[in-house]
């Protein structure tokens, strides 16, 4: 088996595990908030959302400085790093005896990330050109899939095996991806003692900065979409269902179905940005899911919802590694760890932007009106890519290389 392919398959695993143990916790926070003692239902509805956000929040600040160890020290040392430190801190979780040493550690847990943007830029940097737009769509599946599907997973573990033991599992997995990390990635990496640039020289020694940022607005943007539910889901299900039971399984079902869509269509997706373009692969994915989001504001029961939501992760499957395959395309290759964690940091942002934002809207207008406004945010960015990414490609073939 080739090095490159090898290293996927590994990196995968340890995305998709980092991006459960980041999100799994959204159904199980007010359960494991009011089992540490708090009983009054406003301070677990407000710790819950302090405990789950704090982490994101903490992420986006530290993405960008650990993709700078990357650059400096080796990736893999990042992924070891990371995925033992998140098996020992998320493992903590499950022996916490009040909900501040709970919100304590999901905010080392904040801060000890970095597994994606270590594992995006080993793939960026290791894989041969034939194969970049596979490879970085394949392993985009696992960080957004983890995340989408977390909250399902978590719920079935603490169903299934109690509170505590959602904190115990996810930890034995992140120790699991720590020690096949240890064993079998193989990084070529030469370190390159230089001076520590100031975000104004990298700024400087950025060869296509309107293109850089283009792809982080488009990197949140994305993450807004697929978030923006997350906050009103179970409301939504609760409004179209006329039956009371298992709400809570189907709201999960539901968020989680985009994330099943991502990793069935992204490895496609990244293999035809290889043939065609990442600049038509974006705009297509970019208009569909945009389109697809407004019908979701007109569904008449969860089963519509459910599959509407799978064809948005097919459409939206399409944009992550596009995003990151030109993100490596534009950057040189001594500051892709550094841009990379910049792109991270906008991914975490949208996390956090996009259940504020659904929250808002659903408080202010009505749920439904999520989804029209979720739609309407995608379809202006898809006409900012087509003015500012489209064109600009497709007129230039030194940056389609």
């Amino acid at each position: 088996m080739p090095i490159w392919k090898r290293n996927l398959i590994v990196c995968w695993f340890g995305m998709f595990v980092s991006g459960v143990g980041m999100s799994m916790l959204a159904p199980v926070l007010p359960l494991y908030i009011h089992h540490l003692g708090v009983t009054n239902t406003a301070s677990i509805a407000q710790l819950s959302g302090f405990a789950f956000g704090i982490t994101y929040i903490i992420s986006a600040i530290f993405s960008p400085i650990w993709g700078l160890a990357a650059d400096k020290f080796g990736r893999k040392p990042m992924l070891l790093r990371a995925s033992l430190g998140m098996a020992i801190v998320i493992g903590c979780m499950g022996f916490a005896t009040n909900v501040y040493i709970l919100i304590g550690l999901r905010l080392l847990q904040g801060v000890i990330t970095g597994y994606a943007t270590a594992c995006t830029t080993l793939i960026a940097t290791q894989t041969d050109k034939e194969h970049i737009g596979y490879a970085l769509g394949t392993i985009s599946t696992a960080s957004i899939a983890g995340s989408l599907l977390g909250p399902s997973i978590g719920g079935f573990i603490e169903e299934g095996f109690g509170l505590q033991n959602v904190f115990f599992i996810t930890g034995g997995l992140l120790l699991i991806a720590f020690l096949t990390t240890a064993l079998f990635v193989k990084e070529s990496f030469t370190r390159e003692d230089k001076k520590l640039l100031s975000l104004k020289e990298l700024w400087q020694l950025l060869p296509e900065k309107s293109l850089t940022i283009t792809m982080f607005i488009t990197f949140f943007v994305l993450t807004v979409a697929l978030y923006s539910i997350e906050p009103v889901i179970t409301v939504y299900i609760t409004q179209l269902s006329h039956e009371t039971s298992h709400i809570a399984l189907i709201a999960g079902l539901t968020f989680s179905a985009s994330g099943l869509a991502n990793i069935v269509a992204a490895p496609r997706l990244g293999k035809l940005s290889d043939r065609i373009g990442v600049h038509k692969v974006m705009l297509f994915s970019l208009v569909a899911a945009g389109i697809i989001f407004i019908p979701q504001a007109f569904v008449s029961n969860p089963w519509q919802l459910m599959g509407l939501r799978f064809v948005l992760g097919l459409t939206a499957a399409g944009l992550t590694p596009s995003v990151n395959v030109l993100i490596k395309k534009i950057t040189p290759a001594s500051l892709t760890g550094r841009v990379f964690g910049f792109a991270m940091s906008a991914g975490y942002l949208g996390v956090f932007g996009g259940a504020v934002l659904g929250g808002q809207v659903a408080a202010w207008l009505g749920v439904q009106y999520v989804f029209l406004f979720t739609g309407v945010l995608l379809l202006l960015n898809a006409i900012w890519v087509y003015f500012k990414v489209y064109k600009k490609l497709s007129n230039n073939e030194k940056l389609m290389m």
